[in-house]
């Protein structure tokens, strides 16, 4: 393998190579321009498309495309080569300044929730100089947001960069009054932990379900799953590693911090960690970690698998959003220090955060709801659909000594006995992982722990960004006015604790008990997408987003539209699937099964009347009554479809769908997966469960 050093970012235009490659005065109204966040001058543009061009060729680049996110939730590209012709029939290349600013794709096919007619095909998109232009598969990928003709966000990535923009701004008003003039940036940064399963792909090509949907519609449990835990942190497997090897070494050439890989819970699943970066970068580096990862697996005859719960019976995959926030002074506004009572200014900024996520329950739970994530969340291996926090014992206990007034007496930290005295005692830390919480503390930073595996971080930052810099513009409403900031600082951080701790809790959130309490402290629980969609246009919301003009009204209706469509999109898909499967392939399978098993009987007797035949007898009974069964499931599964096209709006199509089809689809598959236990091995043309999370090598 390459030097690491050397190899990091070498495929990256990052900002070592515009110091090398840019004139000093072009490169410095460059920097100039992404730190005030102003339009970048086509005379600029030009000068830096010239010189990342000529970087790209070097590297062996022939095209160019302007790389972005759609609201698909993966990345959209379209090339096209740096050749232009000449007089004499011969070709330059050539990339203009006009070429890298702006594109503009073909919109008219991408989801828009109903914001512009499909014949309305013009889109743009406008390059984010935020994040750096990088080369992949031979083409220079230029990092941008995307947009309608008349100007709305088509795009997760636009979103995102105006929510940094307004918690930069309401965080730099808090840290001014408390007499921080030198910091000029607040960012926030991420370091989201990548949960997938590895499958070799010979088995995955005989699974329509996976192929379609990304997830086995149909299984039955293997005897041996999870139960041993032998996975988890296991040894890899040959294959698993030189797939985690050539991966590392393509997301360093790409400037992607990947830091930790292991084997996690469930047989053939496994998670990959990078260092924190800011939300915007975060955000592209994961779009690109996903993407490469299916890439990658294929050429080692693998399948990466990133939907939420890929098998039943064993555990799903997520993916942690551990966030917080810095200053351009390289202080961590959500660093405890060693005496955090007394540290006003986290307190403070813990106190919004806290205030932040009670307040707006909903809108985290719509930015983690799926299809795919509703099997995951709540199945204890996940956090439950109720929105909580965990703060740990000692921050738990300053802030009820504030609610209280009563004095905090900081217990020396205890000193964790490791068992073995030729290693060292160190401090034990204040706060426990607490791996049942939403939403944890875990030292300087928040663990979101609710995202699916296949999802944008984009959607949960934008939220987590725009509701912790509302509570912090409230909060800078009233401080600013202040004429004894100090009291009036202690009243209303206290005030803002007395007011949400509800949402505070430390125990384990999987137990029926916090379900009962969380309903008597007033918590939501939507337990499904459907259930929690209708809140993202609650008037409280609108008037959020466009307060801090994340989105406008009318491209706050297109997503709920985009939401509710998807998910009674995916759900219609895997109920086709469903019947796809079951009538060209289980339905012959168990009657060749049956056929058999008769003929077996029928020639015992003909040899020999005495014959017994009471096994080949009471399978072809109990098949008999599963496939009359199945029949009968089959066809209300095929009627409640053509039934779930007569509803009137569609957030009741979705209901339909949750309430009525997706339970037939659970009821059809109870059938099949009994029958997968009794039809014999040969006769079953679908691979198992157990060969599937078991053949990797």
């Amino acid at each position: 393998m390459n030097n690491v050093p050397n190899l990091f970012g070498s495929m990256v235009f990052n900002d070592d190579v515009m110091k090398q490659k840019l004139p000093k005065e072009i490169y410095r109204e460059l920097k100039r321009t992404v730190k005030e966040h102003k339009s970048l001058n086509l005379d600029v543009a030009k000068i830096v498309a010239a010189a990342m061009k000529d970087w790209a060729i070097e590297k062996g680049a022939t095209h160019f495309t302007h790389w972005f996110q759609p609201m698909t939730g993966i990345t959209a590209e379209k090339h096209e080569s740096f050749i232009s012709p000449t007089d004499d029939d011969n070709i330059i290349m050539e990339f203009s300044g006009k070429e890298l600013v702006r594109g503009e794709p073909d919109a008219s096919s991408f989801p828009s929730g109903g914001i512009r007619s499909t014949f309305e095909a013009r889109g743009y998109t406008a390059w984010d100089p935020t994040s750096y232009a990088f080369i992949k598969d031979r083409t220079l990928c230029i990092p941008t947001a995307f947009c309608s003709y008349s100007g709305e966000a088509l795009d997760k990535k636009t979103p995102l960069l105006r929510s940094m923009e307004t918690i930069d701004k309401q965080a730099l008003r808090i840290l001014k009054l408390f007499g921080n003039s030198d910091v000029k940036r607040v960012t926030t940064t991420v370091g989201p932990e990548q949960e997938y399963f590895l499958i070799d792909k010979q088995l995955y090509e005989k699974r329509p379900d996976l192929i379609y949907c990304g997830r086995t519609l149909f299984g039955a449990k293997p005897p041996k799953g999870q139960e041993l835990e032998d996975h988890y942190f296991g040894a890899l497997k040959p294959r698993v590693s030189a797939f985690m090897k050539e991966l590392n070494e393509e997301l360093w050439k790409l400037g992607i911090f990947a830091k930790t890989q292991h084997n996690e819970v469930a047989p053939a699943q496994h998670e990959l960690a990078p260092i924190f970066t800011t939300s915007n970068v975060a955000a592209d580096h994961n779009q690109l970690t996903m993407e490469l990862m299916k890439t990658i697996a294929n050429k080692y005859n693998l399948v990466c698998l990133l939907h939420e719960k890929p098998f039943a019976g064993v555990n799903g995959s997520g993916k942690h959003n551990n966030w917080s926030m810095s200053t351009d002074t390289g202080v961590n506004l959500l660093e405890p220090g060693e005496t955090p009572h007394e540290n006003a200014q986290f307190l403070l900024f813990l106190s919004s955060i806290i205030k932040a996520v009670d307040d707006y329950q909903d809108l985290l739970r719509i930015s983690v709801a799926s299809a795919g994530n509703d099997h995951r969340l709540g199945a204890n291996e996940a956090p439950p659909a109720i929105i909580s926090m965990f703060l740990g014992d000692e921050l738990t206990a300053i802030l009820k000594s504030i609610e209280t007034d009563t004095e905090f007496n900081q217990k020396e930290r205890s000193q964790m006995e490791i068992g073995a005295t030729v290693i060292p005692h160190f401090p034990k830390d204040t706060t426990d992982r607490n791996r049942t919480s939403p939403f944890a503390f875990t030292g300087s930073k928040f663990e979101f722990r609710m995202l699916g595996s296949s999802f944008s971080i984009s959607d949960s930052n934008v939220v987590l960004n725009t509701i912790v810099a509302e509570t912090l513009s409230r909060f800078a409403d009233i401080l600013e006015k202040s004429n004894n900031f100090n009291d009036d600082l202690n009243a209303l951080i206290k005030q803002t604790i007395n007011n949400h701790n509800r949402i505070i809790f430390n125990g384990n959130n999987y137990s029926d008990e916090w379900v009962k309490e969380s309903e008597e402290r007033g918590l939501l629980n939507l337990k499904s997408t459907v259930d929690a969609l209708p809140y993202f246009i609650s008037d409280k919301n609108i008037k959020l987003f466009t307060k801090h003009n994340i989105f406008s009204e009318s491209e706050i209706h297109s997503r709920y539209e985009i939401m509710v469509e998807g998910y009674s999109k995916v759900i219609h898909i895997e109920a086709l699937t469903m019947l796809d499967m079951v009538k060209r392939s289980i339905i012959p399978s168990v009657l060749s099964y049956v056929k058999d098993l008769s003929e077996t009987a029928n020639n015992k007797k003909a040899l020999n009347a005495q014959l017994n035949c009471q096994l080949e007898e009471s399978l072809i009974r109990t098949i008999s009554n599963l496939s009359a069964s199945l029949y009968r499931r089959m066809e209300d599964l095929d009627n409640t479809l053509l039934e779930a096209k007569n509803q009137d709006t569609s957030l009741a199509t979705a209901k339909y769908y949750r309430e009525t089809v997706y339970i037939n689809m659970q009821s059809l598959r109870s059938v099949v997966d009994e029958l997968e236990t009794i039809v014999g091995k040969k006769y079953w043309v679908f691979p198992t469960y157990g060969e599937l999370l078991f053949s990797v090598n």
